[in-house]
């Protein structure tokens, strides 16, 4: 059962962003960031159970454009197209607004700073707050994401043609239809998931919103945002990135580059995961992200000793 709140007036741009919080918030603090067209539901409840097993706090929260956070619904028409040839014209905000957006949430819930895990495109903004907002940082963990470098990371031709060909999807039924067809395509071959478990997924997530001119202004956002390459070098921050050998949607070079750029970073690449987070996996990207965080509360404490705890 979702026990989501709404925090009013977040960040520089003074945005709703609906959140909700699982396990002991005296814990250490892992904030999770969902990717384009996803929301806070589409973490699974038993991954977040593992992860409260481990005393962990969690927090996940629907991006600006998103569930019921705010919809930037009078900005302009977004054109991907567009901003692919490198017109930047029809771009609404970027990474590093999305990124505010987190940080805004986490000045709200009074949390001088956490342990960020991002799946794809929160993967992105979980990167841009360790450059830009490094003192909120704990650790960094990015699932199945990339750095921006248009050269590696790229969703395969197959994948963007099953993922994107043929008519609009609308109504409910068809958008949960077009889930279970996505999963077949994205989904971890080797740790197959329920359709009916996909199907509520996105059941409950076109009930709370379904916007998908926002999808676009995201998809805009990432592009228009660049190549974090060299920034990620200067990072000083205990990173775990991971990402499964059978994405085809982010493909696994952009795991590998994002490793390859972040000091120290430790690189996880799991046989037969694709782009989701699959039941068969829940307890051992616990394990591994649990690992990072207690790598980060070291690092923590030798830096400020008298530190509160998870806060």
């Amino acid at each position: 059962m979702l026990n989501e709140q709404i925090a009013k007036d977040v960040g520089p741009a003074h945005l709703d962003i609906a959140w909700e919080q699982r396990g002991d918030p005296n814990h250490p603090t892992v904030l999770l960031l969902m990717g384009i067209a996803a929301q806070l539901v589409h973490w699974p409840p038993g991954f977040l159970e593992a992860l409260v097993a481990r005393s962990l706090h969690v927090v996940r929260f629907d991006n600006r454009d998103s569930g019921h956070s705010t919809h930037l619904r009078d900005a302009p028409p977004p054109n991907l197209p567009a901003a692919l040839q490198g017109d930047l014209s029809s771009v609404s905000y970027t990474l590093s607004d999305m990124a505010a957006d987190a940080v805004g949430l986490l000045d709200a819930l009074n949390i001088d700073a956490a342990h960020l895990v991002g799946a794809s495109l929160g993967g992105a903004i979980s990167q841009t707050i360790a450059i830009e907002h490094p003192s909120r940082v704990r650790s960094l963990t990015t699932m199945m994401s990339t750095t921006g470098d248009m050269s590696v990371g790229q969703a395969h031709p197959a994948t963007m043609k099953a993922l994107f060909g043929g008519p609009p999807a609308r109504t409910r039924e068809e958008v949960v239809a077009r889930a279970v067809r996505s999963y077949e395509v994205v989904g971890s071959p080797a740790f197959p998931v329920d359709p009916a478990a996909v199907a509520e997924t996105a059941g409950l997530a076109y009930d709370r919103d379904y916007d998908e001119v926002a999808i676009a202004r995201q998809a805009v956002a990432s592009v228009a945002s660049g190549d974090r390459t060299r920034l990620l070098r200067a990072l000083d921050v205990p990173a775990l990135v991971l990402h499964g050998l059978a994405d085809t949607l982010c493909d696994p070079s952009g795991g590998r580059a994002t490793a390859a750029a972040i000091p120290g970073a430790e690189l996880v690449l799991i046989d037969g995961m694709g782009h989701n987070l699959p039941p068969g996996l829940w307890e051992r990207l616990a394990d591994h992200i649990a690992a990072i965080v207690r790598k980060g509360e070291a690092k923590a404490a030798r830096a400020s000793p008298r530190r509160l705890e998870g806060r």
